[in-house]
């Protein structure tokens, strides 16, 4: 968050952090990190309390049930892993999220993940929102004989943990389209990307946009088409668990290999299929485990 602040504020937008750890931690971590944003100490959880996000399963794993196999799945899940085990100042810890307020103080979004080490990139977030990813990251530009594809990855670097986003901003050239989800009943091929496997990373469903109908007269006929730019956004998420964290120890690069595939058609034909190879390279940057030496 601090390395995206004035992206962030350039999109006219605030960030600020709630915690449930003490003032005086908040203040160390803040100075140790050189975080220049509001970090909020929430004494007693009373806020996080307030938006029904704290996390219960502290406090159970101390409780008469902490041996139950379905409870300790849980704990290695929403709280720490094995490795790290469950501490008294975990207590009153919030389930993780992002909340995006408007100037009115009504919740518009929010982000919460499934596994305690995950973590929306801020990159990502924006783009979610409408906006736009990290200025600072490369894009590459493929051109076939139907469209123009300029793809991209939210973010230049990424940690164990963090679920960030593969953008791909495609232009059909002039006459042609696309088709869209919903054409395939009509027994058409949607445009589609594919990532290919890696062990580290899991995948989401691609994210489309509003399609356009399109009429075709001879079979009077309307599907649903791209035939203006349009944006798919395919978020992943690099696996944080202890043997990823395994895997991936020593390395400084992650590159990712995928498929955007397509048939495109013109009023007249349908052009053979085409898929076209795109590839990212990110750094992988180090996740920050440790806290400030004070208090607990």
């Amino acid at each position: 968050m601090q390395s995206h602040l004035k992206e962030i504020q350039a999109q006219g937008l605030g960030i600020v952090s709630i915690s449930y750890d003490s003032a005086e931690i908040v203040t160390a971590f803040s100075k140790q990190h050189g975080i220049t944003f509001p970090m909020l100490s929430d004494a007693g959880s009373e806020t996080i309390k307030r938006y029904g996000i704290l996390n219960p399963l502290v406090e159970q794993a101390s409780g008469p049930n902490r041996d139950d196999p379905v409870l300790k799945a849980d704990v290695d899940k929403y709280v720490a892993v094995a490795s790290f085990g469950v501490k008294p100042f975990m207590a009153g810890m919030a389930l993780p999220g992002t909340f995006v307020v408007d100037r009115q103080g009504r919740v518009t979004s929010r982000f919460f993940e499934d596994f305690y080490f995950d973590r929306n990139t801020v990159s990502s977030l924006l783009i979610k929102l409408g906006g736009k990813g990290d200025a600072s990251v490369a894009a590459t530009k493929v051109s076939t004989n139907h469209l123009d594809v300029t793809t991209y990855p939210s973010d230049a670097a990424v940690a164990l943990g963090n679920r960030f986003s593969l953008v791909m901003d495609v232009a059909p050239h002039t006459g042609l389209h696309v088709y869209a989800p919903g054409a395939e009943k009509s027994g058409y091929r949607v445009i589609a990307f594919k990532l290919d496997p890696h062990p580290q990373i899991q995948v989401f469903p691609v994210r489309y946009p509003a399609s356009q109908i399109y009429y075709f007269k001879p079979l009077q006929e309307r599907v649903p088409v791209f035939q203006r730019p349009f944006q798919l956004v395919q978020e992943v998420l690099l696996d944080g668990a202890p043997a990823s964290q395994q895997a991936l120890r020593g390395k400084e690069e992650l590159t990712l290999t995928g498929s955007l595939e397509y048939q495109a058609c013109d009023e007249r034909i349908c052009y053979n299929p085409v898929s076209v190879p795109l590839s990212w390279k990110l750094t992988l940057r180090k996740f920050v485990f440790e806290r400030p030496p004070v208090g607990h």
